[in-house]
């Protein structure tokens, strides 16, 4: 069946965002966006249409500074605003055509799916959220990343995160870093399953408009990031999705954030960080798309908190 899907944009503050408006049928939306640095058609389109063919209306969009969206100086992925671009598209999804504001999700996987935590842990709006791979404790995550680096390597990236910093303050272009590397060569990440990126949510280079680097000055906020905290506050469904071999995001802090948040649902699958674009994509998706029907169809309006009134106090 042809996915119909048409542009649309939206304020995020004093920035314009854009994204792909996927109409569905059944009054449930799902709002979607890509992980650190990825943009939404490699970062989404794979779920958003299996989504939007089950009747889900689909808000997929990019983040400010990235893509098509606005927003100056490029390629800088700053976490506060990021998390706000991600609370003005819950907004602006409510009032699209045909979706029950009091039937909203949210999506996102690495980086962006521990932003689903804090997200959710402060938006009464949400009915349901998933979090697929996410990266809910950076220092942890930092850690072990350093382990699949080389010294000279971390010191080259080290340099050029001052560099850029100091650049940012005298107004200059960014100093780009390439969102994956092998080790030895200055990147984000050289673990062994993030080398599997291009190939999950690339292929072919389906996607050559995609720029794979972010500005060297906005790592080290994402290194120190540790949304699993939240947590315990998220009060709408939850769906967690782990895979136990990730070494890019790592299951552990995932499973134990999961733990802490009252009704949340753990999915469990074999398989490194993009499993769910490579073979386990079937087993993620149909995990996803049950939940969702679960907890945006069969959901009545009297079940919302921001209807009935009760709004859980915002995390600090």
């Amino acid at each position: 069946m042809a996915v119909q899907r048409g542009k649309v944009r939206f304020a995020s503050g004093d920035v314009e965002c854009v994204g792909w408006h996927y109409p569905g049928t059944n009054g449930g939306c799902v709002v979607m966006t890509g992980g650190f640095g990825v943009t939404k058609e490699p970062g989404t389109e794979l779920f958003a249409r299996r989504f939007n063919e089950a009747g889900f209306t689909v808000l997929a969009f990019d983040y400010r500074r990235l893509g098509e969206s606005g927003g100056r100086p490029r390629q800088v992925a700053r976490i506060r605003d990021q998390v706000a671009d991600l609370e003005a598209a819950v907004e602006y999804a409510a009032t699209l055509p045909g979706v029950d504001p009091n039937k909203l999700a949210v999506w996102a996987f690495s980086l962006s799916g521990g932003y689903v935590f804090e997200v959710a842990a402060r938006n009464p709006r949400l009915a349901a959220a998933i979090a697929q791979t996410p990266n809910a404790d950076g220092p942890a995550a930092t850690r072990n990343a350093a382990r699949y680096q080389k010294p000279l390597a971390m010191l080259r990236l080290t340099g050029r995160i001052i560099l850029d910093a100091l650049g940012g303050l005298l107004g200059r272009d960014p100093l780009l870093v390439p969102l994956v590397g092998k080790p030895g060569t200055v990147a984000l990440l050289t673990t062994p399953d993030s080398l599997r990126g291009d190939e999950a949510l690339n292929p072919g280079n389906k996607y050559p408009d995609w720029k794979q680097a972010v500005a060297a000055r906005s790592v080290p906020a994402a290194t120190s990031y540790k949304p699993g905290r939240y947590a315990a506050q998220v009060q709408c469904p939850l769906l967690v999705l782990v895979c136990d071999q990730d070494q890019s995001a790592l299951a552990a802090p995932a499973v134990a954030a999961a733990g802490r948040a009252p009704q949340a649902e753990l999915v469990r699958m074999p398989g490194g960080h993009y499993e769910p674009f490579l073979g386990g994509h079937e087993q993620a998706v149909e995990a996803e798309l049950s939940f969702l029907r679960r907890h945006l169809l069969e959901r009545s309006s009297t079940d919302d908190p921001a209807t009935a009134g009760s709004t859980p106090p915002r995390p600090a």
